[in-house]
């Protein structure tokens, strides 16, 4: 018998993966906040509609489900607890797909007992202004090795989704995270990439990771001093007009994920006693940006 999937959350990253498991045969059941009749997705010339509907109702959700990807942002988890629950059984396999580190802390209370796998996502999905997103570059997850993750590899199996496991999640999350927490930068801005090839941005932006790899190490992930460079290189040399979604829900005046992307290095740092004049600085303005008051 197949696996039956759903997908919650058909924002930019869950239409991706709807996308993806509906191009390998394995149409999701497909959750959220909003009714709709379908999904688009392109990627490159390649156009893919996932039918619907999004079912909006747990009561109308058919779980549990063997495998289910969460997509919500960390900021809507609370509100998509009720669709989630409905999805979940002691038998199903969550995917967080999610920025940050404590997915499986803010996740596992809210999934009727079942397993919960975090997953860094490394693929650029846009939503455009008519509701279709579009895919801007290779779509790849890194999940921890294990039997878990692989009812999740198994599912995307032949998809354009690549999905690789490794055994030092920790330190992949950590890596991830640098680049998150670095994109924060973009908010207080409210400029694109692009704005990395500024020198004294890329000087803030290095010191700002060079903190953030401090914390990661204090905190267990084994990543050695070329990480910086690399995450900033990648800001570097990304179209100029490439956006984060940080950045995006700034513009559209919703709540930041200032917390699971910035805040929590400020407070691991706390933990292990180290100085975050940088996050300091960063993180209190985040948090206005999103929460006020003004």
């Amino acid at each position: 018998m197949s696996s039956r999937v759903a997908v919650v959350g058909p924002g930019a990253i869950g239409t991706t993966i709807a996308a993806a498991l509906h191009q390998a045969g394995r149409t999701p059941v497909v959750v959220g906040r909003s009714a709709r009749g379908e999904l688009r997705f392109r990627r490159g010339s390649e156009r893919v509609v996932v039918p619907g509907p999004v079912r909006t109702d747990p009561d109308a959700v058919d779980g549990p489900f063997d495998l289910v990807f969460l997509a919500v942002k960390t900021t809507q988890v609370a509100g998509a607890a009720p669709l989630l629950g409905a999805c979940c059984g002691p038998d199903t396999v969550v995917c967080v797909l999610q920025n940050g580190i404590e997915q499986v802390e803010t996740v596992a209370p809210l999934v009727q007992g079942a397993t919960t796998v975090p997953a860094v996502v490394w693929f650029p999905a846009v939503r455009q202004p008519d509701g279709e997103v579009l895919l801007r570059g290779p779509a790849r997850l890194t999940l921890p090795a294990g039997t878990a993750s692989d009812r999740a590899a198994a599912a995307l199996d032949g998809s354009w989704c690549t999905v690789e496991t490794t055994d030092d999640f920790h330190s992949t999350a950590w890596h991830k995270l640098l680049q998150n927490a670095a994109a924060g930068l973009m908010v207080l801005t409210g400029r694109r990439s692009g704005m990395y090839t500024r020198d004294d941005v890329a000087g803030l932006a290095a010191a700002y990771l060079r903190e953030c790899l401090a914390v990661a190490r204090a905190d267990g992930a084994a990543l050695d001093d070329a990480v910086v460079q690399a995450v900033l290189d990648g800001f570097r040399t990304r179209p100029a007009d490439l956006g984060t979604s940080i950045l995006a829900d700034r513009v559209a005046g919703l709540p930041l994920e200032w917390d699971a992307r910035n805040g929590v290095v400020q407070r691991r740092a706390r933990v292990h006693g180290l100085p975050t004049p940088v996050s300091d600085v960063v993180v209190p303005l985040l948090a206005a940006a999103s929460d006020g008051p003004g």
